[in-house]
């Protein structure tokens, strides 16, 4: 085996889809089906089960994941260490507060893996080169590259009443007591009914408000993709309920409208740093759109 061998794994078992793995890699897909199946034919086990809507790793990819990429990180740090220092550009990065986990490490991996890029996080309101924002958040004088899009769930206490119920209407939520987060387009959700509904509590991030759901305090609005992101007791207790018309939120990249207009030739580095980085993870993401 060799280290493009375990990169192509790694991508399989991230992305959980081969098309997905090779845009990812910048390669056909049947160079990764070769990879995988030398792989394969090598350790003398199988590694993904195939399915419809791509792969699932077995128990032995489970097992090889940590072994390659920790071989793989190490290949990655001995490449570097006697490489001299290139010259860096500085990317300014704003990021949303609501961005979740897992998109968070995706989004910021590709940057900080390149040598020629010193990556500066702040707010998503503070002045940036490019913002990770939902398109509610847009300003006039910006363009903005949808990356992914969710629906809105509802997150109820374990015992609420509306539980029993298959599908929720906005209606249902017009008398419960709800958890407002910061930083989110909940009264858009709710739109000219924003004014109408009962506040219980404001939550400064969506793990705080899923742990006041957890507790019963209320109900909050969050993505859909809560069910998957959490870590801990209180998005174990929550239970999330899907609501009828309820609509959803698009979130990308989004910068100056003019200079994002401009000709690639003509781009500053960061901006070119950034072009190679979106196509990354349009590719990585493209599985999540589809499931």
């Amino acid at each position: 085996m060799d280290i493009r061998e375990l990169r192509y794994f790694a991508a399989v078992y991230r992305a959980r889809n081969l098309t997905a793995a090779a845009r990812a890699c910048f390669v056909s897909q049947p160079s990764i089906s070769t990879a995988i199946t030398n792989l394969e034919a090598e350790l003398g086990t199988t590694l993904f089960i195939r399915h419809k809507k791509g792969v699932a790793p077995t128990a032995a990819a489970e097992q090889f994941h940590a072994l390659a990429r920790r071989i793989i990180d190490e290949t990655d740090a001995a490449r570097s260490l006697f490489r001299k220092p290139a010259t860096r550009t500085t990317v300014t990065l704003g990021l949303m507060r609501t961005l979740d986990v897992p998109r968070t490490i995706a989004l910021l991996k590709p940057l900080t893996a390149r040598s020629d890029i010193a990556l500066r996080l702040v707010g998503s309101d503070e002045r940036a080169d490019a913002r990770i924002i939902s398109k509610s958040m847009l300003r006039a004088d910006e363009h903005f590259v949808a990356l992914w899009s969710e629906r809105y769930v509802a997150a109820l206490p374990p015992s609420h009443p509306l539980t029993l119920k298959d599908r929720l209407r906005t209606a249902d939520l017009a008398a419960a007591a709800m958890i407002d987060r910061c930083h989110c387009e909940q009264s858009e959700f709710f739109g000219r009914a924003a004014q109408r509904r009962q506040t219980a509590a404001i939550a400064q991030s969506e793990d705080w408000a899923m742990a006041l759901v957890a507790a019963g305090v209320g109900i909050a609005i969050v993505p859909e993709g809560a069910r998957d992101r959490g870590q801990g007791q209180a998005r174990g207790r929550a239970r999330l309920s899907r609501i009828s018309a309820a609509g959803g939120r698009a979130e990308g990249l989004c910068r100056k409208a003019q200079e994002a207009a401009q000709p690639g030739s003509n781009r500053a580095p960061a901006w070119r740093a950034q072009d190679a980085w979106h196509g990354t993870l349009t590719a990585r993401d493209e599985l999540r759109q589809t499931q």
